[in-house]
This record gives structure tokens, sequence and C-alpha cells, in this order.
């Protein structure tokens, strides 16, 4: 009966393979990573299920090339169908339990160009974290040496150069030159990172999607093109409200005996989304002062009841379901009305 179902465990070298035999009996099967896709060329027409990890994208488009039907799965939710300890084929057991289940929440598959584009923002992050390691490091060694710069990036760039200059402070001739080895480092970073905003910037102007979500308030270049990368055609979801709820935007919920509990937002799926959709909300609110548009109206009543950070979660959260339906519609935004 689920002869034509596979739980496929993948790795680094050695994947793991279950299935059931027609007669019931569980069959298990180990493969080496050069193995695979022959494997499964000459293996009947299939439901694979695999865990969403490393290389997971990258079998699921290889496999649906020839032929098989493919679901990534979130590992939170193959967890709960893992039978004794954790083993390689006790996780593709759960793997081949859980693809069949209704109802089940599927990560979409991405296409090579939308990890691409989650690529650029990868490394512009990583770019950003050594950047505060290098303006953490100036300030804590500055301080040890008597010398106190304010917090943030603009106060280490303004300071540290007339730090340097300055011959009357008690730095030595060795730590100097560090600490300006460490400021051409930090105007380095700077430039990859501005680098990478014009690569960012290219990518939303030339396409049709991100296009259309930069028009949405709060929604800039960096937003457009990651839930772009993200969302895809939307498909993937069945709503706005699911979409929006995959990104931790919705109330997270306690609730028995028939007593509904709700909670703060649940805070899942992917942060960096969440926190480019509420910074995008918040910059909104700035301007909402004598404006008469529905969308500006609302805030102003929605933030004198709960306050600016509940006002910029819900923005947040109606812009995801903006985002997610001129993804499924292929439609432009059409601005808030003036009341």
């Amino acid at each position: 009966m689920n002869s034509s179902v596979i739980g496929l465990d993948i790795a680094k070298n050695i994947f793991h393979v279950y299935t059931m035999s027609e007669a019931g009996k569980p069959i298990r099967k180990v493969l080496k990573r050069s193995q695979v896709l022959e494997y499964f060329a000459n293996y009947r027409l299939s439901l694979i299920g695999i865990e969403a990890c490393g290389g997971a994208h990258y079998w699921a488009r290889e496999l649906k090339k020839l032929g098989h039907d493919v679901k990534i799965m979130n590992a939170k939710y193959v967890k709960a169908f893992v039978k004794g300890n954790k083993n390689d084929f006790n996780d593709a057991e759960a793997i081949f339990d859980a693809v069949t289940r209704p109802n089940l929440r599927e990560v979409t598959v991405k296409t090579l160009e939308q990890q691409d584009i989650q690529l650029v923002h990868c490394v512009r992050e990583e770019l950003k974290k050594q950047r505060n390691a290098v303006v953490n490091q100036i300030r804590g060694l500055l301080s040890e040496r008597g010398i106190v710069i304010g917090k943030g990036i603009n106060q280490v760039r303004k300071r540290l150069p007339e730090i340097l200059e300055d011959g009357e402070n008690d730095l030595s001739v060795l730590s100097r030159a560090c600490f300006a080895e460490h400021y051409a480092r930090l105007n380095t970073l700077d430039e990859e990172i501005k680098a990478q905003d014009r690569r960012i910037s290219q990518l939303c102007n030339s396409h049709e999607q991100s296009k259309r979500f930069a028009d949405v308030p709060g929604i800039g270049p960096l937003t457009a093109t990651l839930v772009m990368a993200d969302v895809g055609t939307g498909k993937g979801y069945h709503n706005g409200r699911m979409y929006a709820a995959s990104l931790g935007l919705v109330p997270g919920q306690h609730s028995s005996g028939g007593k509904a509990v709700l909670l703060g937002i649940s805070k899942r799926g992917n942060r960096y989304i969440r926190t480019l959709l509420i910074h995008g909300a918040r910059a909104v609110l700035q301007h909402i002062g004598g404006k008469t548009d529905t969308l500006s109206l609302w805030l102003k009543a929605l933030v004198e009841r709960r306050g600016m950070n509940v006002a910029a979660v819900a923005l947040a959260n109606k812009n995801a379901r903006i985002l997610w339906a001129l993804a499924t519609k292929a439609e432009d935004y059409r601005p808030a009305r003036v009341a």
C-alpha cells in the first residue's frame, strides 16, 4: 500500500531510505551521495519526504526532475514521529510516517534564483556581524586605555580619527597603529555592505514581483527581495494569515477547557524577515501625523489604544498578508484611500 512512499534522511555523504513493501514489511537502504540520483532514476515514481535542512532544496529539485513528488517538512513536525532513540533509520522512518499525514505543513521547494537572493542577504548579514564585532572590539580596547566612546557605529566613525590624531592621549605607537588598522577594516566593511545593498537594489528593480512589493508602505528593497525569495508565488500557503503565522506575527495560544488564551506573538519562522517587517512598520508609524488616508487613521487609533509596539506588529502582520496577496494574484499594490 505504501510502496510508493519513501522517507529519505539526507546528509553530507550517507543517505538513509525507508519505505514499505507491498506485503507491509519495512525496507531500509543506505546510499552514498553519488548513488542517490541513479537509485531514484531507476525507482518507480514516488512520494518522497525530506526533512528541511541543509541541501534539502537542492535534492528536492533534483528528485523532481526525475518525476518524483517531493515534500520538504519542518523538522519540528517530523520529530513527533521518531520512535525510540534517534538514529538515521529512525529519522527516515519518522519522515516516512509524517509525509502522508493530512494537513501537513510543507516547506515550499525554492528555486535556484530564490536561494541566490537569500545568499546575498546572508552575505550582507555576516558582514554586518563582522562590522559590529570590530566596533565593539574598538570600544572595548579603548575603554581599557581610559578612552570611552558612546554606543553606535557612527560614534566610532566620528571619534576614532580624532583619537588617532590626538597626540596628548596615552596611546602608544603600537596601539595607535593597531587602532588605525581596525578603522581601515571598519571602512572596508562599510564599503562591502554598501556593495551588497546596491546588489539588492538591482535585484529589486529587476523583478516585477519585488517592485510591486516595494510599493507597499514600510517595504524597501531588503524586505521586498527577501520576501520574494521566501514566499515565491504564494502557493505554499492557503491564505495570507497562514503566511503571517509562518513568520511568527500572530498571537501564540495556550487554550484549554474551551477557554481561549492568547499570548504575545509566537515568533516562529524566519526571524530576519519578521525583523525587517517590524522595522519597516516602525518607519511608517513615524510619518502618520497629519495624514488622512485609511491606513494612517487606522494606525493612529491603534497607537492610542494599544501603543506603538502593538501597532508596529499589527502593521507588520498586515503587510505580510498584503505581500502574500500580491504574490498570489500578481497584481499591483493599491494604496489606501484618503478619508
